[in-house]
């Protein structure tokens, strides 16, 4: 299932080839991270520069991370900042950043954020089924398996002020297996995740 992608960026315009900065948002590991970087590194990604780490859980791993790998990186929540939503803006703006990815966020980002950046997210099943709020990580497969289905996969989809609904980039899709269980599926997903980021990524920088 593919679909097309549009960018847009926050008051400036990318010449053809330029370099694009890319933010990454999580609250815990950010497991993209390993997929994007690599990616990048190994110019899968040649138009792209992995440029700022953000997360709103003092102790997400994402953060020792993005130190580890010389990525600028910040924390941001209501502990830190009067006002975390604008200063999510303010920084993003101010990095110029044009494009983010949330890797497990898990804060609902706010319509000035969702109107003035490209903001993509990879959800682990196939939407329109199984998302809105409260449905993220293992939840999803409990819902999967739950109800039947015989095919669950990976929707990268752009981000809007509602949970799962923004526009679909593309989706990749598995057949479950007969004793599938919520831990083998969620392991199944993950591997198809990595793949599916990279590619929506890249038809969205192309």
């Amino acid at each position: 299932m593919d679909y097309r992608c549009t960018l847009k960026y926050f008051g400036t315009y990318k010449l053809e080839n330029q370099i694009m900065k890319l933010a990454l948002l999580a609250s815990h590991n950010g497991s993209a991270f390993d997929a994007i970087y690599s990616a990048i590194a190994n110019k899968e990604l040649v138009t792209v520069e992995l440029a700022l780490v953000i997360s709103n859980n003092t102790n997400a791993k994402i953060l020792q991370k993005a130190e580890a790998y010389n990525i600028e990186s910040k924390l941001i929540n209501v502990n830190t900042h009067m006002n975390a939503d604008e200063e999510l803006f303010i920084t993003l703006q101010q990095k110029n950043i044009d494009i983010i990815f949330l890797a497990g966020y898990m804060k609902k980002i706010s319509p000035k954020i969702t109107q003035n950046f490209k903001i993509i997210n990879s959800h682990p099943a196939l939407l329109p089924k199984f998302g809105g709020a409260g449905m993220y990580g293992r939840y999803v497969h409990e819902a999967v398996i739950a109800s039947g289905e015989t095919l669950s996969g990976v929707t990268i989809h752009e981000v809007n002020e509602n949970y799962d609904e923004g526009a679909i980039i593309l989706q990749k899709a598995l057949l479950l297996d007969e004793n599938e269980t919520v831990e083998s599926l969620e392991q199944r997903i993950k591997v198809l995740e990595k793949t599916a980021i990279i590619e929506g990524l890249a038809k969205c920088l192309s």
